[in-house]
């Protein structure tokens, strides 16, 4: 079956060894839209070193959290590094705010968010992310026809639960991939 023209949104990318940028090397990245216009996305296994929530809420001169020193950033992706986004289950949503896919996820960027995490009322999982992965018109498509992806099922598991360094791993694992025998290799069929 191919993918080429396939609306992956609540899809799971892996990168394949061979995708030749470093910034997705072993990464998961959760497509959160993508459409004609290009893709948007998050990559859920790649934390950013020593970026808690609090940090973020001190920058922004807002009043810290009581666990906001537990909820850790992750870098989203290369596009809009300096901006918040919050992943988070479908059971929180914030008015006219936040986005939702139709695949139990959705999407909040705003302030209000970053004070919710970590306090009664926030959602039941989350993930907190500078930044975001995007993909012009075509590109995606593109890059999947090159192998440099694997599309496959988004599990809230996965995304949400999994330590970050045993996302891609367990990802290849339940797609029946051996990790050992992956190649940088590409071929067409």
């Amino acid at each position: 079956m191919s993918l080429m023209n396939e609306n992956l949104s609540g899809q799971l990318l892996l990168a394949m060894p061979g995708i030749g940028d470093p910034r997705f090397d072993r990464s998961v990245v959760y497509i959160f839209e993508h459409g004609p216009d290009g893709a948007m996305g998050f990559v859920v296994n790649q934390p950013a070193e020593d970026v808690s929530l609090n940090d973020i809420l001190e920058s922004l001169d807002l009043p810290v959290s009581d666990n906001g020193d537990r909820v850790k950033a992750y870098l989203g992706g290369p596009v809009e590094t300096g901006r918040g986004f919050v992943l988070h289950t479908s059971d929180y949503t914030a008015s006219t705010t936040s986005l939702g896919n139709n695949h139990r996820i959705a999407l909040t960027a705003t302030l209000e968010i970053m004070e919710v995490l970590g306090k009664h009322g926030a959602p039941d999982r989350s993930l907190l992310f500078l930044g975001y992965a995007g993909w012009d018109a075509g590109q995606l498509d593109a890059e999947l026809h090159e192998n440099a992806w694997l599309a496959c099922d988004a599990d809230l598991d996965l995304i949400f639960s999994i330590d970050p360094e045993k996302k891609y791993p367990a990802a290849m694992a339940r797609m029946g991939i051996d990790l050992g025998k992956l190649s940088s290799d590409q071929g067409q069929a």
